[in-house]
């Protein structure tokens, strides 16, 4: 048996997808900058890419800037943005929470300890949600950037975007979001959501790992981080990486066409897996928000678990799943997102994320169900043990 239930970390690469990328690693592998025809065939590639995400996203396609990998386009939007606006005399206080995923809350303390920021970390409430009036009260005249992530990735809590945008804008201050885990299962109507920049990767919706995307609105000051050549408008040097922008375009043109086919069957796996662990299993949370919450994503805290012991036995079992983030597996310490909810030692070593895909089953879904009750409890007895 084997049963992957670990999409938030990864998501394989669909056939499509890489049907479309092969020709760009032996037959059309010209340098985009280059100005004969084998560089001209790449940059024509590279600008398709660019039309197609832009039109998903609803902006313009000089706003697209192409990275490697999501946690480069938060560095570059946070980073960025706050260097920049500093240079010209804004301030340099920044906004986020310490529900954000690690690119952007460790650029955050990286800017507070060695380049003299200021940063203010928002209160969540106990499903991971934070109110307009919360990001309101903790707004200051020297604010230059909020960023604040679309979509959790551990507990899979969807903030209210284009309110809190409307929030910075209203003092005239940066919005990035981090919809990393939203690729694929949230409309990204750049419009709509009212953000100034932000940020995606591949690999969270069927595309390929190493490659990411960074929507900057036009007008935004940004340093770039990476310094060298004029590629992507000056604010991202390096050489293009074709066949994965190429894939990336394809991953996100093929889950925007399919979305309500694969979001309705998404929420239809993941309501079954709620429902059933919650039925069956004493002393255990759903984490996030139960309403506002990713279509794939299910989230929960057991009490006296081991959440590292249960997943290396769930993966004896052919199981996979993740105890949070995929950037920190093996780390033994308290989830501090668990912390920041509000729950005790008790209860902190025991979160388990598991996250549905394309082509899980209800069969699937049945065997976890199965599985997962008597793996708790002898997970449990250890604890009780130690």
């Amino acid at each position: 048996m084997s049963i992957y239930l670990d999409h938030s970390a990864t998501t394989p690469v669909d056939d499509r997808v890489l049907e479309a990328m092969l020709p760009y690693f032996s037959q059309h592998y010209g340098n985009p900058s280059s100005i004969h025809q084998w560089g001209q065939m790449a940059e024509a590639a590279v600008e398709r890419a660019r039309r197609t995400i832009a039109g998903i996203l609803n902006c313009r396609p000089d706003e697209i800037i192409f990275t490697s990998c999501g946690s480069e386009s938060d560095n570059l939007a946070v980073r960025g943005a706050a260097v920049a606006a500093r240079h010209a005399g804004k301030g340099r206080h920044l906004i986020t929470q310490p529900l954000e995923h690690s690119a952007v809350g460790k650029t955050c303390r990286q800017l507070e300890t060695y380049f003299d920021f200021d940063c203010t970390y928002l209160p969540v409430d106990s499903q991971g949600q934070i109110t307009p009036t919360v990001l309101e009260n903790a707004m200051r005249d020297d604010t230059t950037v909020v960023s604040l992530m679309l979509a959790n990735n551990e507990i899979g809590t969807l903030l209210p975007i284009a309110e809190l945008a409307a929030v910075a804008h209203a003092h005239g201050t940066v919005f990035h979001t981090d919809a990393v885990q939203a690729g694929g299962q949230v409309v990204l109507d750049v419009q709509a959501l009212g953000v100034d920049m932000l940020s995606l990767s591949g690999h969270k919706f069927y595309g390929p790992k190493g490659v990411g995307v960074l929507y900057v609105r036009e007008g935004t000051p940004l340093v770039p981080s990476q310094s060298g050549g004029s590629h992507e408008f000056g604010l991202r040097s390096g050489t293009h990486n074709v066949p994965l922008i190429v894939g990336i375009a394809k991953a996100l043109e093929i889950a925007d066409a399919e979305f309500e086919t694969h979001t309705a069957h998404y929420k239809a796996m993941r309501d079954r897996l709620i429902e059933g662990i919650l039925a069956h299993l004493p002393d255990v949370e759903l984490t996030g928000d139960a309403q506002r919450r990713l279509p794939s994503h299910a989230s929960f805290v057991f009490k006296h678990t081991d959440a590292n012991m249960l997943l290396m036995q769930l993966d004896m079992r052919g199981i996979a799943a993740s105890s949070g983030s995929a950037c920190k597996v093996g780390n033994p310490a308290p989830s501090a997102v668990l912390q920041a909810l509000g729950y005790d030692e008790a209860w902190t070593l025991g979160g388990l994320r598991l996250t549905v895909g394309r082509q899980t089953t209800a069969a699937d879904i049945d065997s976890v169900l199965e599985i997962l009750p008597e793996t708790v409890k002898a997970v449990r007895q250890l604890w009780v043990t130690a």
